[in-house]
């Protein structure tokens, strides 16, 4: 109420002298016609009586003087005539002024030129009086003055000011009820409604979509209040799941825990990441931009520990928009909601894109490692673009962290190879990581590279490096025991060169679980429904329904997952018209030759297999090729009897981990590929060889035929160990193992140690 009526005193004021001031000048300019019209009236009069009576003042007709006065003497507003002679004596004179005046005041003292006229009081009246010079044989005879009663004019000053007065009061009254019903209807009811809905939250009777208030007025309000309240919802749901931990003695690790567990390893230090891919990236829309968020898991690990530190993230800057987003040190706080940490921009030009993403890092790196069957293709000129990129990165990094002590450095994947010796050559005060999420092959393949030795070089610069499985550590550590002067310490998994050590270790990457479906989902009916509402919308009328998500990438096994469904429907046709599967393919790389030539295989394997087996209203494979947001993705992997994971050779493969973790029915079948990480892990999965396409049609069969109660036990099985070691551990685990590795200190060097020579080893 006190703001009402502050609101409704401040409007009133406002309007009050606004009224005011216009009314004032409005006042004047009434004035200022009516004066001059009267002076116009005044001015025709006597020009008109200065003709006549000129000749008689000539003849000395004093008489017709009067006679010619008092005829005029009667005009509205006209209070009276009078002639003086030169010596400023009435000769002829109006008998109402007589009345009024003294004749002697109306009397002109002086006139410029041959006419003058004044507004004056006289005896308490305000009257207009107007002289005009007479003369005879162009000598000046006498003086006419005509006087008008002016006092109208101010009696319509008086009643316009009361008018303005009453006008100003009923505006007042009207502004004040107005304004009064406004606050009511348009801000207390809102606020009072948002008020009753937060209250409501806040003791949770009711979820953040459900009841909220709308109006557009309060609507960015709304929005602020409504990322409070999931922040504060967030919070709750985490304590609530910390509290729930701790009485169940469980060790599971959550965004919050993380936070508390890199805030007590990292001290006063700072985290800086680098990556190639952004977590936020801009991209125009008109003159607007839009903010993206790629989808990647990546981000929801490492998220929750710059959040913690105040950490920076060094990104390629690819958004269209990124560079208008940026201030000049080309950094933008993020989240944009919530801003707890600096993102740093580093920009490409297309030729070093071209060069040192596409060219070297996924023509030569990615196809080297992977080991399936595509050639790697080495240039001088894509090593030269690799090598200026990661100098770029370095110098980058560098720069942020000039003004820190003992910065920690987590650099990410095989396009930062060189970056760990970079920064440690200016910085050994620094704690450097690199994580490697793809294998790492054995000494002969990766022996294939030109530069093997200053790749290896690079790396061995980390304090740090990591990989997926135990396996891919072996393989590295045998590779730089080969091709590269150093002692490896395989009892502690290290390598030592140069007096600077190096430790390898295995962290499995992992996903987080997803907020769990309503209870109704994991009804197996329900379940039912949804999946054949999701094939009608494909067009698709089909009983068992199989998924698969992948990148359209040579290494995915996704031909070969078509060819072993191909068998499958020709060992047990009696599947045919009632399994369908769902190939999700989001397209990448596409400006390399390699992966052009593969998606036209596989869209031609699709139509292929469909031609065979299709009928009116149903075919065996769907081939999605576009980008899916994560929502549309989990509606497949909540419905679907089977997701198939057929990698040729892969790091860890999430697609597996992502499926378990959003299968809160427990319910459903993971057939893997065994040259997956997650195979090491995932043990209760269906485990095939990809390139066994008869075992891979069987393994489709007993997935689609397995006793509900095996299936509802290998999943759960699956689902505690996701839910165990989750992104979370595995970003835990990352941080406090850099950040318990010990630095040699400048002036005290390791002692060296006696190294093997690659023709020893």
């Amino acid at each position: 109420m006190r703001l009402s009526f502050r609101l409704i005193f401040a409007l009133v004021g406002v309007i009050l002298l606004v009224s005011v001031l216009f009314s004032y000048f409005q006042f004047r300019t009434q004035k200022r016609s009516l004066q001059q019209d009267l002076q116009r009236r005044a001015q025709i009069l006597g020009e008109s009586l200065q003709e006549s009576i000129e000749p008689l003042l000539e003849k000395h007709s004093y008489r017709n003087l009067q006679h010619l006065v008092e005829r005029f003497g009667n005009r509205e507003h006209l209070a009276g005539i009078a002639i003086y002679d030169q010596h400023e004596t009435p000769i002829a004179i109006t008998p109402g002024l007589t009345n009024r005046f003294l004749p002697s005041s109306l009397a002109p003292s002086r006139i410029d030129g041959n006419s003058t006229g004044e507004f004056t009081w006289v005896n308490t009246s305000y009257v207009e009086i107007y002289a005009v010079a007479l003369n005879v044989n162009h000598n000046f005879a006498g003086t006419l003055v005509v006087v008008h009663d002016a006092g109208y004019i101010n009696s319509q000053s008086s009643s316009f000011w009361y008018k303005t007065f009453i006008r100003l009061m009923v505006e007042v009254l009207l502004i004040a009820i107005t304004t009064l019903l406004i606050i009511r209807w348009s801000l207390e009811g809102p606020i009072t409604r948002t008020v009753q809905w937060m209250r409501a939250l806040r003791t949770g009777k009711t979820s953040i979509t459900r009841d909220a208030p709308a109006h557009d007025l309060f609507t960015p309000l709304q929005r602020e209040v409504t990322t409070l309240v999931e922040s504060l919802a967030a919070a709750r749901e985490s304590a609530e799941q910390e509290a729930r931990l701790r009485e169940a003695a469980e060790s599971t690790w959550t965004a919050e825990r993380l936070s508390v567990h890199v805030r007590s390893k990292l001290g006063s230090s700072r985290l800086f990441v680098v990556s190639n891919r952004e977590p936020y990236m801009h991209a125009k829309e008109g003159k607007t931009l839009k903010l993206q968020i790629p989808a990647s898991g990546l981000v929801t690990a490492l998220e929750p520990i710059l959040r913690a530190c105040d950490g920076t993230w060094i990104a390629h800057g690819s958004g269209d928009g990124d560079r208008e987003a940026v201030d000049r040190n080309d950094r933008l706080r993020v989240p944009p909601d919530d801003p707890k940490y600096t993102l740093r921009r580093v920009w490409l030009s297309k030729d070093e894109e071209e060069g040192y993403y596409y060219g070297f890092a996924n023509e030569g790196l990615w196809p080297l490692c992977h080991i399936a069957h595509t050639r790697p293709i080495f240039r001088a000129s894509d090593w030269e673009y690799y090598q200026e990129v990661n100098r770029k990165f370095a110098d980058a990094v560098l720069k942020e962290m000039a003004d820190m002590d003992s910065p920690v450095v987590l650099v990410q994947d095989y396009h930062f190879a060189l970056l760990p010796k970079l920064i440690k050559a200016e910085r050994p005060d620094a704690r450097v990581a690199i994580f490697w999420h793809i294998p790492w092959p054995n000494p002969e393949a990766f022996g294939i590279c030109p530069w093997q030795h200053e790749l290896l070089e690079g790396l061995l610069g980390a304090d740090l490096v990591g990989f997926h499985i135990q396996s891919h550590c072996d393989n590295f550590l045998e590779t730089v025991n080969r091709a590269v002067q150093s002692r490896v310490e395989w009892e502690h998994f290290a390598v030592n060169r140069d007096g600077h050590l190096t430790v390898v270790r295995p962290f499995p990457i992992s996903v987080a679980m997803p907020a769990e479906e309503p209870a109704q989902s994991h009804d197996r009916s329900y379940t039912s429904t949804r999946r054949h509402a999701l094939l009608r919308e494909l067009g698709v009328d089909a009983l068992f329904l199989g998924v698969g998500v992948d990148r359209v990438d040579y290494t995915k096994g996704i031909i070969e997952r078509f060819l072993a469904i191909e068998r499958f429907l020709q060992r047990y046709p009696s599947y045919q018209g009632k399994f369908s599967f769902v190939q999700i393919g989001a397209p990448s790389r596409t400006r390399i030759r390699r992966y052009q030539e593969f998606l036209d295989q596989v869209e031609m394997e699709a139509e292929r297999i469909n031609r065979l087996f299709q009928t009116d209203r149903w075919k065996p494979l769907i081939f999605l090729n576009r980008h899916h947001s994560h929502a549309e993705i989990m509606q497949f992997y909540r419905t679907a009897d089977l997701c198939l994971v057929t990698s040729l050779h892969d790091g860890m493969n999430l697609v597996a981990k992502e499926f378990v973790a959003s299968r809160d029915d427990e319910d459903g079948v993971l057939v893997l590929s065994r040259f997956t990480g997650a195979s090491r892990e995932l043990r209760d999965a269906l485990v095939v060889n990809p390139y066994d396409i008869e075992e891979m049609s069987e393994a489709l069969r007993v997935a689609l035929e397995m006793d509900p109660k095996d299936r509802r036990a290998r999943m759960q099985h699956m689902r505690q160990m996701v839910k165990e070691q989750n992104i979370y551990r595995w970003a835990g685990n990352l941080i406090g193992e850099l950040c318990q590795v010990r630095l040699e200190r400048p002036h005290e060097p390791r002692k060296q140690e006696k190294a093997i020579t690659p023709s020893a080893a």
